[in-house]
């Protein structure tokens, strides 16, 4: 099993990243895919969840309206898409794939929001 985040990096107060997770070796079109963030000295918090076949999706009150989850079950690919990022967004962002009592995680990227 293997979740593999990218496209993580340093981006000015207003610009646009996106994420992507690639999974292997489960059934990824079963389980609910979250992306999760750590800023140093915090807890870790989720940012968004997506349903199995993409129907349903449900975002942090601190993203929402900026950040847009989407997956493609095809290509077993999760993506985040981040826009207007802002100092507070920087942090690890991991990936999560989950269907109960399962879950799997990847090893994080990073995201730096400065000028």
């Amino acid at each position: 099993v293997q979740l593999v985040e990218s496209g993580g990096g340093l981006v000015q107060p207003g610009g646009s990243l996106r994420l992507s997770c690639a999974a292997s070796g489960f059934t990824f079109s079963s389980f609910y895919m979250r992306w999760y963030r750590q800023a140093p000295g915090k807890e870790r918090e989720l940012v968004a969840v997506i349903s199995s076949a993409g129907g349903s999706t449900n975002y942090a009150d601190s993203v929402k309206g900026r950040f847009t989850i989407s997956r493609d079950n095809a290509k077993n690919t999760v993506y985040l898409q981040m826009n207007s990022l802002k100092p507070d967004d920087t942090a690890v962002y991991y990936c999560q794939a989950q269907r109960w009592p399962t879950e799997y995680w990847g090893q994080g990227t990073q995201v730096t929001v400065s000028s």
